[in-house]
């Protein structure tokens, strides 16, 4: 039922309204939100020498910072990481919560986890290690849960240790994996490294990182972000295929959200979707450097509106005015 028709039956919706950044949150990077229990968790990369933070939210805009981590890594039975807790992800599956999370192991890798907790508050405790085998380094997890059931895994082998024709180059692969997410299955398919000339191609160091995955009318849609995360010029993409194995297909358009200095934005990136109040607006998550003249891990929360357009990816934005958000 549209504003209009709730209005007339003599239901006014409710709206409030919210200006980018988001919650007064710095010193993030990464930020993903979860909808469970008619509430909304943020993770993101937020503490990187012990876990990750969590803030909860009625309505995606008053954030309140939760006084535990929700993933502690002194309070694991095994401790196997020793830094660098980056990007964490959580999903809903089987009746409990799994976090993807990547951090340093004790041999100077990056390494891909997997961590469960009943609550969405934590806290988390880690289920499987080492979900990708093999030598580099493997960062961004997303999990993704197809209609059918089929549970996916998109990763990043990351540039530190990927080195093609001389160049340090970060990919996005998948893979699926078993129903328990403890473990991935087949071998991994390389879906997409940096080929659009907004990607920073002329680069020693070049990034195709941060991978979300969303679906919609059979379509799956791909969202990425490339250049330096240190960067104004960080920015987000997408590429479409008809599987969630790809063959895909990057946008002409991209890069759909891009810098905006002239009204302080600088590199908005790394994002997750989630649903707005109302239980049907999509927002795109993500973040922007705080201090847009001196770009850095500082990094700040921002949402704005996401829909399609004859099968387009859009997002209004990246917004600087008030905006609002509908309340159902």
């Amino acid at each position: 039922m549209t504003a209009i028709e709730l209005h007339k039956k003599g239901f006014a919706s409710k709206t409030i309204t919210y200006t980018n950044p988001v919650g007064g949150i710095t010193n993030i990077g990464d930020p993903f939100i979860l909808k469970a229990q008619n509430k909304y968790y943020l993770y993101a990369t937020s503490d990187p020498s012990e876990g990750f933070r969590v803030w909860e939210s009625s309505n995606l805009v008053d954030w309140s910072l939760q006084e535990n981590l929700a993933y502690d890594n002194l309070d694991q039975s095994k401790i196997w990481a020793k830094g660098d807790f980056w990007a964490p992800e959580v999903v809903k599956h089987n009746n409990q919560y799994y976090m993807v999370y990547s951090a340093r192991n004790e041999g100077g890798h990056l390494q891909i986890s997997i961590a469960t907790s009943k609550n969405p508050l934590g806290p988390f405790k880690d289920l499987s290690t080492e979900i990708i085998k093999g030598e580099g380094s493997y960062i961004d997890g997303d999990i993704f849960i197809n209609s059918d059931g089929t549970p996916y895994l998109y990763y990043v082998k990351d540039c530190s240790e990927n080195i093609i024709d001389g160049n340090h180059v970060s990919q996005i692969y998948a893979q699926k994996m078993n129903d328990n997410l403890t473990k991935v299955l087949g071998e991994p398919k390389l879906l997409l490294q940096p080929d659009q000339d907004w990607e920073g191609l002329n680069g020693d160091y070049q990034w195709n990182e941060g991978p979300y995955m969303l679906k919609h009318d059979n379509k799956y849609y791909l969202m990425y972000s490339a250049n330096y995360f240190a960067s104004s010029d960080y920015a987000i993409g997408y590429a479409v295929s008809d599987s969630p194995m790809g063959p895909f297909k990057k946008a002409e358009e991209n890069p759909i959200l891009k810098k905006d200095l002239k009204h302080g934005i600088s590199g908005p990136g790394h994002n997750s979707v989630t649903v707005g109040p109302d239980g049907k607006t999509l927002y795109i998550v993500y973040h922007t450097h705080t201090d847009p003249n001196n770009p850095s891990g500082d990094r700040q929360l921002n949402i704005d509106r996401l829909y399609f357009d004859y099968g387009k990816l859009k997002v209004d934005g990246p917004t600087y005015s008030p905006q609002k958000i509908v309340i159902k």
